[in-house]
């Protein structure tokens, strides 16, 4: 019979001088061992890459895009991202983009302003985490002329509607667009003013009919049939009918050079440059060329789990502890519950460390996992004793607002399947606590970061599952989850004790007044928030004092750090 059930198959012969042999043949049925480590997989891509413009995205173990970028050439700009001496490199976030790449795709375009298009795009529909501009909803610029107008004129916009208009671009160069548009209007005489329909008082203050760069259609200089024709024949120019004129500035170019008139020269090559980036056709991308990830599948993750772990039936749900401290305070640690594969929030706990000094992880897992299924226990025994059939176990809600419908909560009981963050050492301090509590027939299973190696309790061998495996993911999701939990937690903590101590440098308060003043702010942080009039309705504070204590927090105010967590979790320090 098996540690866990009696699903495990008999031992054979072969077994036997390999302990772990029925464990890796399932995982070779599986194909979960792969021939090919990453770091070959990605040499591989990298040899097949071509020496063409595109965009490039890439993605994490759980095939979450995690960059977006673009290059002249997708060969040397990717190879560049995994060449040795980049790791050695100063720049912290990319060593860290460069260390959580598992993957990378590719895709080609014609040209570099196609290139940029794409980029923000995809940066749009992804949001990558390591990208930094483009996350925005600002948009590429487009050129837009409505000929219903009295007198149509161009204008620049980032949103394209249905609205008659004919809209030119995006345009990756907004400089050169600018630039461009410019030239476009002195070229066939075309209004550059604000009003819809200008008048005679509007032309007084026109530059442009000033300079005659315009023929003044409000005035009546032209019919408004010549000055469509006018427009008209700027759309063909920014359509690409422009050879002409390409011509006409290279020739001017030239000349001006040859007359040792550089500036001049320096001038029309730049024209040049901005009318053919402006006019070089570009791909719209109205429909994404690639496409999101693939969904993370719960149930089959959960189903090659249990058939990993030799388990009786998928865990429906896990639990996942972590430790996080600094040099040995503000020791915390974080539980964190997956229900049919998913976060259940509402089942989130964490605890202050009680009965370990200093820095021992291996002291407050036991003392973590000792206190919640005591508490499992003394809870699941008061519920049978009083005749319920459910017995809730209470969290504590952070400060701030709370949810106006109450959550769904499920019987206190303990999990199909319990996950420790660390190798062997926390695995057995984790085992022997369950083994006092009479719990050994809950399967435990450590899970060490370095390797991603899975260790049992009682085996002296680590399985190692590929990094494509769904059950390995989801046991990453789940220690990752609990990780960012605890470490939340901490940061709490080190936050209010600077905070806090703040209050402790104001000359001649004591404790009694301090605690009154936490009793009816509740923090530092809201005690900045209120007025002189509210600070002196709290005992032992007049209108001077009051006024005194408002100047001394405000001269010590400090950034407000945000903390990345899910929204309101109820929590317990156990």
């Amino acid at each position: 019979m098996g540690r866990w059930g009696q699903h495990r198959a008999p031992v054979t012969a072969t077994a036997t001088r390999r302990p772990t042999c029925m464990i890796f043949e399932n995982i070779r049925s599986f194909g979960i061992l792969s021939l090919m480590s990453v770091a070959d997989q990605i040499r591989d891509k990298l040899s097949q890459l071509p020496n063409k413009p595109g965009i490039y995205l890439m993605k994490d173990r759980f095939g979450r895009v995690i960059y977006v970028g673009k290059a002249r050439s997708l060969r040397k700009r990717v190879s560049q991202y995994f060449h040795p001496s980049r790791r050695l490199g100063w720049d912290l976030k990319l060593n860290a983009l460069i260390g959580a790449i598992h993957d990378f795709d590719v895709h080609t375009v014609r040209s570099e302003p196609e290139a940029v298009l794409l980029e923000g795009k995809l940066i749009k529909e992804f949001h990558p985490r390591y990208n930094v501009s483009f996350r925005d909803d600002k948009r590429f610029l487009l050129l837009k002329v409505n000929l219903s107008d009295p007198i149509p004129r161009f204008t620049l916009t980032r949103l394209k509607t249905d609205d008659g208009s004919r809209y030119f671009g995006p345009f990756a160069n907004s400089g050169g667009l600018r630039r461009t548009l410019a030239l476009v209007r002195r070229q066939f005489n075309l209004r550059g003013c604000r009003p819809l329909t200008p008048n005679e008082n509007d032309y007084k203050h026109c530059l442009y009919g000033n300079l005659k760069f315009c023929t003044a259609p409000c005035l009546g200089n032209v019919t408004h049939e010549q000055y469509l024709q006018q427009v008209l024949a700027a759309c063909d120019f920014l359509s690409g009918h422009c050879e002409e004129m390409i011509e006409q500035l290279d020739e001017e170019m030239r000349k001006a050079s040859a007359a040792l008139d550089f500036e001049k020269a320096a001038q029309l090559r730049d024209a040049l440059v901005d009318l053919r980036r402006t006019t070089q056709k570009t791909k719209t991308f109205e429909r994404l060329p690639y496409t999101l990830p693939l969904a993370i599948d719960p149930e089959r993750d959960l189903a090659e789990l249990a058939q990993v772990l030799n388990l009786p039936a998928p865990p429906q749900r896990i639990e996942g502890f972590d430790i996080s401290n600094i040099s040995g305070t503000f020791a915390v640690a974080s539980m964190v519950s997956f229900r049919n594969g998913r976060p259940d929030r509402a089942n989130y706990r964490r605890f202050k460390m009680k009965t370990v000094v200093g820095q021992d992880d291996f002291a407050c897992m036991a003392e973590t996992v000792r206190r919640r299924y005591t508490r499992v226990l003394r809870e699941a025994q008061g519920s049978a004793g009083s005749g319920t059939q459910e017995l809730h176990e209470q969290a504590a809600e952070p400060p701030g607002p709370q949810p106006s419908a109450p959550r769904a909560q499920h019987p206190i009981s303990p999990p199909d399947l319990i996950l420790i963050d660390g190798g062997k050492g926390q695995l057995n301090m984790a085992s022997a606590e369950l083994a006092k509590l009479s719990l050994s027939t809950v399967p435990i299973i450590g899970l060490a970061k370095e390797f991603e190696e899975i260790y049992l309790p009682g085996k002296s061998e680590a399985l190692r599952l590929s990094r494509e495996s769904g059950a390995l993911k989801l046991l990453q999701r789940v220690r990752d989850e609990s990780h960012r939990f605890a470490n939340t937690y901490n940061a709490q903590l080190r936050l209010k004790r600077i905070s806090e101590s703040v209050l402790d440098e104001f000359p001649g308060i004591g404790g009694q007044r301090k605690a009154a003043l936490l009793k009816k702010f509740g923090s530092v942080q809201r005690l900045r928030l209120a007025t002189v009039e509210q600070i002196a309705e709290v005992s032992g504070f007049g209108g001077k004092a009051a006024a005194e204590l408002k100047a001394f927090i405000e001269a010590r105010s400090t950034p407000t750090v945000q903390v990345s967590q899910p929204p309101v979790e109820p929590v317990s320090e156990g």
